[in-house]
C-alpha cells in the first residue's frame, strides 16, 4: 500500500472511529515479520508496545537502499508501522536519513488523534529509520 492510497482512503472516512479501524486493517495487511528477526537489535526503544523494525540494505545506483519490515504486538501500533513503511520504503537512504514525515502524518490527522504515548512511540520509530539509514550511508 502506498502513502497516496492511504491518504485517499483516509479522506473517505468521516470519523476517527472508522479511521482507527482502518489503521488496524493496515496492520493486519502488513506482511508477517519472521520471528527470527524479532530480536533485541531490531526492537525499537521508546515504544510502550513492543515494536520491531528490520532494515535490509542493498546497493543502489545512488547509494545504499533500505527496505524495512516491521511488526508490533499492538493492533493500532502495527497499523502505524504499516503507514511508516508506506512512507519510507522505496525512498533513497540519503533522503530517508533526514526526511521528516510530520507533514505526512498531519495530512491524515494522525498527530491530532494519537495518545501522547503512541506519538512518542511513532517518533521513536522515525528516529530508528533515520539511524538505520545513516548507518547504511556510513558503511
Amino acid at each position: 500500500m502506498t502513502l497516496a492510497e492511504i491518504k485517499s482512503d483516509f479522506a473517505l472516512l468521516d470519523d476517527w472511529e472508522d479511521r482507527y479501524r482502518y489503521i488496524i486493517e493496515l496492520g493486519r495487511a502488513l506482511p508477517p515479520m519472521p520471528d527470527d528477526l524479532k530480536t533485541e537489535g531490531t526492537k525499537v526503544r521508546g515504544c510502550t508496545s513492543q515494536v520491531w523494525l528490520h532494515a535490509r540494505v542493498t546497493p543502489g545506483d545512488a547509494g545504499p537502499e533500505l527496505t524495512f519490515e516491521g511488526d508490533s504486538d499492538a493492533h493500532i501500533v502495527r497499523g502505524l508501522v504499516a503507514i511508516l513503511l508506506a512512507i519510507y520504503n522505496g525512498m533513497p537512504a540519503a533522503r530517508m536519513a533526514s526526511y521528516d514525515p510530520a507533514a505526512d502524518f498531519s495530512s491524515i490527522g494522525l498527530q491530532d488523534h494519537l495518545t501522547p504515548q503512541r506519538s512518542n512511540g511513532l517518533a521513536s520509530m522515525v528516529e530508528r529509520v533515520r539511524a538505520d539509514s545513516r548507518a547504511a550511508l556510513a558503511n
